[in-house]
């Protein structure tokens, strides 16, 4: 059975998604699009407008060509979009890099995406210099006045009356993802992608112009560059944002800016339904909180709503589905439901051993087919091919099923990636990591269920003959090559990490 989505149809333009996005920018000129939580200081959709088009006239003058890779690696700012957005309008391409990157994760994105330029900020310069040297990057330019490096605001030019003609089907932004197995992977999203979910979206969560927008999930993450950064400007709301999650500054601009929607990750959800520092602000304007990036239990979804006297919902997707393939619309609450299929979508749930179609309320793996759905993975021929079947469905590596109302349910996963307060940790990655050292003989890495972080990611490790390691030195060593929620929590020495007969890893045999 092939499920469609209950919601009708929407209009996808064709139109570049600077244009979407900015859509409203003129006749909102003197709104606030965006608003830096700690410092208060404001960025109008007329400045914005005005800021994208300079930056874009700038790149374009000093040779930036169509298609060029350009890196983002910041915090949440206002003058993030700038960014993102002018790049894009400029026709070039975006590659938005964890900020908690350490240099030897930020070497790998900028040599296999081929970024040529990167736009940071100060407290990150060093990083990005080490990270840089020997790759193809040849411009480093800071969001901000910092000695050091030149300003993006250096870059600007003469504003462009029109974004670079590109077509709608080119790639437009290259965010990394470990997909459903293996190392990081660049996620080939295009002009028609973005636009096509962003409007699914906005049919979906109903957005006005009057709402106040959380953003405090990362813009560097497809959840927050598009359900929050891009959605909210599309919509002409207010975005407050956030670079890092700090409960009190969090709890803090919902009470002064009277937030009415925030986007979050499970943990949040958590802090909101039962840390005693909520009570201390009023949160009265809030009408609906939108929890995405990993599973949120029922109970939990509850006793937050009770609390927060709204709605606590969530939705369904990743990077790969630019990223929404299921929502949960206003007074659409279902317990234990990531919603329904969006419009312009179908889903469809199937056996993982033979590929046969299951009946309404089977679990089986959770395959999307959409307009959103990426282009592939960036230089990664077969990872596509191993994701995408030849008939355009997305194969997500989620078990699950759909309930005769058509709300979708995950119960499980075929995928070995790690949910870590909603960042994906590829054990792969890990495990690689781990055999370098030379008193590692083998390792495995798996995910432990964690009631904050929803996951941890946990090391088995066989020590090689003659040689002495202990825990902390393992932790210590992968603490110094990776970002924080990659770090191991625990190490379990092994006498030999249990294999198939074909060499795979039996990871359900280390979780038990």
């Amino acid at each position: 059975m092939i499920h469609r989505s209950p919601l009708p149809d929407v209009d996808i333009p064709d139109v570049l998604v600077t244009e979407l996005v900015l859509r409203h920018a003129t006749a909102l000129a003197g709104k606030p699009a965006l608003i830096d939580a700690p410092t208060g200081r404001v960025l109008s959709y007329g400045d914005l407008d005005t800021d994208v088009r300079r930056l874009a006239g700038g790149l374009v003058a000093r040779g930036l060509r169509p298609g060029e890779m350009v890196a983002i690696m910041a915090p949440n700012l206002p003058e993030y979009a700038v960014a993102f957005l002018g790049i894009a309008f400029a026709g070039g391409v975006i590659t938005t890099i964890n900020p908690t990157y350490t240099p030897r994760e930020t070497r790998h994105q900028l040599e296999d995406a081929g970024a040529r330029l990167v736009v940071t900020v100060a407290p990150l310069l060093d990083t990005v210099r080490e990270a840089a040297e020997g790759t193809a990057v040849g411009e480093i330019f800071l969001l901000g006045a910092a000695k050091g490096a030149p300003a993006l605001t250096d870059l600007f030019g003469t504003p462009l009356a029109d974004p670079v003609g590109v077509s709608l089907d080119d790639p437009v932004v290259l965010p990394y993802s470990s997909g459903t197995t293996g190392l990081s992977k660049g996620v080939m999203l295009t002009h028609r992608n973005l636009v096509a979910n962003l409007m699914q979206m906005l049919g979906v969560l109903q957005i006005r112009q009057d709402d106040v927008i959380s953003a405090v999930l990362p813009f560097f993450h497809i959840y927050g560059m598009q359900v929050i950064m891009n959605l909210s400007l599309l919509a002409g709301a207010t975005v407050i944002t956030m670079p890092r999650f700090d409960l009190e500054q969090f709890l803090q601009a919902h009470h002064d800016h009277r937030i009415t929607r925030s986007y979050v990750a499970p943990p949040i959800v958590v802090a909101l339904a039962k840390h005693p520092a909520v009570d201390g602000f009023d949160l009265s304007a809030l009408e609906h909180v939108f929890s995405g990036a990993a599973p949120l239990s029922a109970e939990l979804a509850h006793e937050a709503s009770a609390r927060l006297g709204c709605e606590v919902v969530q939705g369904y997707g990743m990077t790969e589905l630019s990223p929404v393939s299921h929502a949960t619309p206003p007074g659409g609450f279902k317990p234990g439901s990531v919603g329904v299929t969006a419009p312009n979508t179908e889903t469809k749930i199937a056996n993982p051993a033979t590929g046969e179609v299951l009946p309404t309320g089977e679990d089986g793996e959770v395959c999307v087919r959409g307009p959103q759905v990426m282009a592939g993975y960036h230089n990664n021929p077969q990872s596509t091919a191993d994701t995408i079947d030849r008939d355009g469905w997305l194969h997500t590596g989620d078990v699950g099923h759909i309930d005769e109302d058509g709300h979708l349910f995950i119960v499980d996963r075929l995928k070995e990636l790690i949910k870590y307060k909603g960042f994906q940790v590829a054990p792969a990655e890990l495990e690689a990591l781990l055999l370098t050292h030379p008193a590692v003989a083998d390792a495995a890495v798996v995910g432990v269920p964690d009631e904050e972080a929803g996951e941890i990611p946990v090391g088995f490790v066989v020590v090689k003959e003659g040689t002495t390691i202990t825990e902390d030195e393992v932790v210590a060593f992968v603490a110094g090559e990776v970002a924080t929620y990659k770090q191991l929590r625990r190490v379990t020495f092994i006498d030999a990490v249990p294999k198939s007969p074909s060499g795979k890893i039996l990871r359900r045999m280390l979780r038990t």
